[in-house]
């Protein structure tokens, strides 16, 4: 009995070993494809981030009512960036799952339509922000003291929308390719411009007129433009050398169709948060100028703080979503808990930091003493906010790209609208704890979506939803 029992137990401790170290290799493997994806994307999307915090705090030397002014329009700007969102969303996640099962062809048709799309569109949005800048911003109740500056940035940076909207799609696409270095390059130049332009200017200098507020707007879609152009060039020598027009003849419907099915609830959610901080926005304009300038301090400075979860959030949806492609969920589902765990850790010591230098980072951008004391408030009451963050961002990358695309949008929906937007009105303006109890609404919001998107991933509704079959 003995020489029977040993041996068998022999195998199966050998084989068990085998099995966890193999298991072991396979974690350090994902975490490496999801380094190499998500150290690009963060220093990218530091780079974006720098991009408007410059833009705020060369204003800020400008005028506080520059800041506030420029602060709704990007409001307004970036919610009708939201429509190409509708493409790239979808670009992403059929991407990622086309390069997870190497189908080729398939990734060639969706990047030419996308671009195809978002041209079309770009040209629309852009008519559109130009020529009716003034209505939308008196839509918004944006005082006589602030609607030239307003209008200035808006028919500037809105009549060059489009070369957002193509630079959106090409970024999706050498994303998904495990090609971030590429972006995150372009961003880095981009900004040097931004910078370099922002100083001729808006201030005046190297024998340009002093422009202000339109200085700024000119910078930001010259910028824009010379982003563009530099991705498609790397586009072609990179990732897609050419589209052979056999591979739209006829023409692919089929990934136009399954490009809305993500992209248009995708870009819903996204919606509906945009829309809900453009109304958020206009209560705060109720409460005057000092707040609206706090708010956009605010969301500059915060931003910092979130950034390691965004970049962790883009690039472990990429990774979930080749693993979906390679028929592997149990392997993204443990990719998406590292990434919730991490996240959540990361970005709440940063926004404790932020909150802990307060009064020193408000000092340096403004003399106001209303505006700092309410700024430091809005970070020590971010920190709880940043728990529930990071888990909203992850989640509603990573279910859609694992298909799960409706979910988020219906969670997001009835969330948002009626805990930050219905409860931030109710303690900002009847019960007046102005734009302070505005952002407790907001820690509210965010953390229920939190708790409700770990139930969702952990249930794995989700790993059924894929686009390959």
């Amino acid at each position: 009995m003995r020489q029977v029992v040993l041996p068998f137990l022999s195998v199966s401790l050998r084989d068990f070993y085998h099995s966890a170290s193999t298991t072991m290799i396979q974690q350090e493997n994902l975490k490496k494809r999801l380094a190499r994806l998500a150290a690009p994307i963060f220093i990218e999307t530091l780079l974006i981030m720098m991009l408007g915090a410059v833009d705020t705090v060369m204003l800020s030397r400008h005028s506080d009512n520059s800041v506030a002014a420029v602060g709704v329009v990007n409001q307004i700007i970036m919610l009708t960036f939201l429509v190409f969102e509708v493409i790239n969303l979808g670009t992403s996640v059929l991407c990622s799952q086309y390069l997870g099962a190497r189908l080729h062809k398939q990734v060639v048709q969706v990047v030419g339509v996308s671009l195809l799309v978002n041209f079309v569109v770009g040209v629309g949005i852009s008519t559109l922000l130009f020529g009716c800048a003034e209505p939308i911003l008196r839509l918004m109740g944006l005082g006589p003291e602030l609607m030239q500056d307003g209008m200035d940035y808006m028919r500037i940076v809105g009549a060059f929308a489009f070369f957002q909207a193509l630079s959106l799609t090409l970024s999706a696409s050498l994303r998904s390719a495990n090609k971030a270095v590429y972006p995150m390059l372009v961003t880095v130049v981009v900004n040097v411009l931004n910078i370099i332009g922002n100083y001729s200017l808006i201030f005046g200098r190297f024998g340009f007129p002093e422009l202000g507020v339109e200085g700024a707007a000119i910078s930001t879609a010259f910028s824009r433009g010379v982003s563009m152009v530099i991705l498609f060039v790397i586009l072609f020598r990179k990732h897609i050398h050419r589209f052979p027009p056999a591979y739209f003849r006829p023409f692919p419907w089929v990934e136009l169709k399954n490009l809305m099915k993500v992209g248009l609830p995708s870009a819903g959610e996204q919606l509906s948060y945009s829309s809900s901080q453009v109304v958020i926005t206009y209560f705060i304009n109720m409460l005057g100028v000092e707040a609206l300038a706090t708010r956009t301090y605010c969301v500059n400075i915060i931003m910092f703080a979130y950034l390691f979860s965004i970049s962790m959030a883009q690039g472990g949806a990429i990774c979930i979503g080749h693993l979906i492609g390679e028929k592997k969920p149990r392997a993204a589902f443990l990719m998406g808990k590292y990434v919730m765990k991490k996240s959540v850790m990361i970005t709440v010591i940063l926004s404790c930091i932020l909150a802990l230098f307060g009064h020193v980072i408000f000092g340096w951008l403004t003399s106001n003493a209303e505006i700092i004391k309410m700024g430091v408030t809005i970070l020590v009451i971010d920190i709880v906010l940043e728990i529930g963050r990071p888990v909203n961002i992850f989640a509603t990358n990573a279910l859609r790209a694992a298909g799960d695309v409706n979910y988020p949008f219906y969670v997001g929906l009835v969330v948002m609208w009626s805990v930050a937007v219905g409860l931030g009105y109710l303690f900002g303006i009847p019960l007046g704890w102005g734009i302070c109890g505005m952002w407790v609404a907001f820690l509210l919001d965010e953390n229920i979506r939190g708790a409700i998107f770990v139930r969702r991933w952990y249930s794995m509704k989700w790993a059924s939803k894929s686009f390959i079959r």
